[in-house]
């Protein structure tokens, strides 16, 4: 049974330790060990870089963004001068890149991050995590790879491509099947009663855009 805590990334105890501290669903981490050694065959190294990521870890990260702590940045990796933005323009340059706490994939343990460990150090690039690694930088290979592989596995690429909501993020993979089973229990109503009482920065102008946040970032769909 799936908990309104797991799926707002409150309740990790159903996750394992699938590799090097990255925790996942034992179903992912069973499907992605598969995926990884059959790239390794294809001599593509396949490693996590972020899996699991707790409510309380993505408010941070959200909190740093609306008070300018953190970079800002448009959907074309673009810096943004956050002073000059207004609190709604803010709430969009910070949801292209960050999903709203309680929201996120990264809350349920069926999505991860990976990159080509062994191409970026060879490379000595300074890794930052950004399509330019993955369109012709030491991530292609394997981006190259998943386009091909990663449906066997049973993952998808939610933002192979911007629809106006998400960033691009060919980095990103999630287990449908799991991942279609937290989705099913997330609901508007669910994420704002949550935030109400988190002390999130820009709660009035979440709660006034929430029904536009839900298509166009939680669900994707773009404006």
């Amino acid at each position: 049974m799936i908990t309104q805590a797991q799926v707002l990334g409150k309740d990790s105890s159903q996750l394992v330790e699938c590799q090097q501290g990255f925790r996942l669903l034992p179903e992912v981490c069973s499907a992605f060990t598969k995926m990884q050694k059959a790239a390794a065959k294809d001599n593509v190294d396949l490693q996590i870089v972020s899996s699991y990521r707790s409510f309380e870890r993505q408010r941070l990260i959200w909190q740093n963004k609306w008070s300018g702590k953190s970079t800002l940045l448009d959907a074309n990796e673009r810096t943004l001068d956050a002073t000059t933005l207004t609190d709604e323009k803010k709430l969009h340059a910070i949801l292209t890149w960050s999903a709203l706490p309680g929201a996120s994939r990264h809350h349920w343990g069926s999505d991860l991050d990976v990159y080509d460990k062994k191409s970026v150090e060879q490379s000595q690039h300074n890794f930052q995590l950004v399509c330019s690694e993955y369109d012709q930088g030491p991530c292609s290979k394997l981006n190259l790879w998943l386009n091909e592989h990663a449906n066997k596995f049973g993952f998808e690429r939610p933002y192979a491509k911007y629809q106006g909501g998400i960033a691009r993020e060919p980095w990103h993979l999630s287990f449908q099947a799991s991942a279609d089973k937290m989705l099913h229990h997330l609901d508007e109503h669910m994420l704002l009663e949550n935030l109400k009482h988190s002390n999130i920065k820009g709660f009035e102008c979440i709660e006034a855009n929430m029904p536009k946040i839900y298509q166009q970032y939680i669900l994707n769909r773009g404006v």
